[in-house]
């Protein structure tokens, strides 16, 4: 498969635009110097329960992953010189320059141009424990005009920073589903950066449940014009646990669109989420549409959910720009609409979950995927919302 060399990834690789949004994509750790905090980009994030993930020291731990490939489809390992070599969009913060920098090996799947999978391709990652961190870095090419879903999993226990590159070529349509399901000691630093290549189109959908502190970040730019990209996004927090999303959409090639929804549900005391959505349109980028939304439903008292949305415009040459947030308990009006109906306090507010996450739900278009994540909301709320008070409450 041909490597992308054009001059728009040349500019999405090293072109510095000078904006609040944008940092220079780079795999030079020494220009991603360690945090302290105050910087936009880290404010929010709870920097010492990172442990040793921002540290410059290699990471001793190992994690299994699992690749079910169909046939003609090729998952291979290279080293990071021959990584970067391939293209794509360098890592834009520490931690994807950590991950990059000390992954042992760095995995690549390879679909050919031209190709229709119909079947499933699924990366396992499964964490056996948190006494050593992990550092991994894979690479999926998806060649011209082809058609592929693929469902990355993340479970178990353990320290991990993982770096993904996808690199979208022209025409070609993918599906990428991410789902982050950890155990409740985990902390999981992850990066995924999407070159969207000229017509082509890209949905990626993010599951985080579970975890003590999750920070992942996508950062899409295109390659060339009529690119698409549609991200959604789905999480739900618990008592002490971090949650955190970050996007970036930079509209670098004119004719492109994004549109971005993303969800989350909190309980319990000191449950943090935090929404960044990044929008950036280029002098060049005339002609494109965007939109980004993010809801916010919080079931208890203790909890808190940031949420940031951002546009920045250096053109007036737009199909539309927009954004909303917003972040609310239970719905009054819902809730009297139902029990009046002679339904439960408990069951109306299981029904106005679940109706608040299902249009996203269903629109993974994975059955199993979306079995498991509507019975993964129901055993979410059994901890809080649909607890049955004590004797005395």
């Amino acid at each position: 498969m041909a490597t992308l060399v054009t001059e728009a990834l040349e500019t999405v690789r090293n072109d510095h635009v000078e904006s609040h949004l944008h940092t220079t994509p780079t795999f030079d750790l020494a220009a991603h110097p360690t945090p302290s905090g105050r910087e936009e980009i880290w404010r929010f994030t709870p920097l010492r329960r990172l442990g040793s993930l921002l540290d410059d020291v290699a990471p001793g731990g190992r994690i299994e992953l699992q690749a079910d490939v169909p046939a003609g489809v090729a998952w291979s390992t290279v080293t990071a010189d021959e990584a970067a070599a391939l293209g794509g969009i360098a890592p834009l913060d520490r931690l994807g320059a950590l991950a990059a920098l000390h992954a042992p090996q760095v995995g690549v799947l390879d679909i050919p141009a031209d190709t229709e999978l119909t079947e499933l391709i699924r990366v396992r990652a499964i964490g056996a424990g948190t006494a050593d961190a992990v550092a991994e870095h894979t690479v999926i090419r998806v060649g011209r005009h082809a058609s592929a879903r693929l469902l990355l999993e993340n479970s178990g226990s353990a320290h991990y920073n993982e770096f993904v590159q996808v690199i979208v070529e022209d025409g070609a349509r993918v599906d990428l589903v991410t789902i982050n399901d950890w155990a409740d000691d985990a902390v999981h630093t992850g990066q995924t950066n999407i070159l969207v290549g000229r017509d082509a189109e890209v949905r990626h959908f993010e599951v985080t449940i579970g975890g003590d502190v999750v920070r992942t970040s996508t950062n899409v730019a295109y390659s060339g014009t009529g690119g698409a990209f549609e991200g959604f996004g789905l999480y739900f927090a618990d008592a002490g646990q971090h949650i955190e999303h970050r996007l970036f959409v930079d509209h670098n090639q004119p004719k492109t669109s994004s549109n971005v929804v993303y969800k989350g549900a909190l309980q319990g005391e000191r449950a943090h989420t935090v929404w960044i959505g990044n929008i950036l349109i280029r002098k060049v980028a005339e002609g494109i549409e965007t939109y980004e939304e993010n809801r916010n439903l919080i079931l208890s008292d203790g909890a808190q959910a940031d949420s940031v949305p951002n546009l920045e415009i250096e053109t007036g040459e737009i199909a539309g720009a927009g954004h909303a947030s917003a972040t609310a308990r239970f719905d009054d009006e819902q809730l009297f609409y139902l029990r009046s109906r002679g339904i439960s306090e408990k069951e109306a507010q299981r029904l106005v979950v679940h109706g608040f996450f299902d249009d996203l739900i269903r629109r993974i278009g994975i059955a199993e995927v979306e079995d498991k994540l509507r019975v993964t909301v129901e055993a979410e709320l059994a901890k809080n919302v649909l607890r049955e008070p004590g004797p005395g409450a």
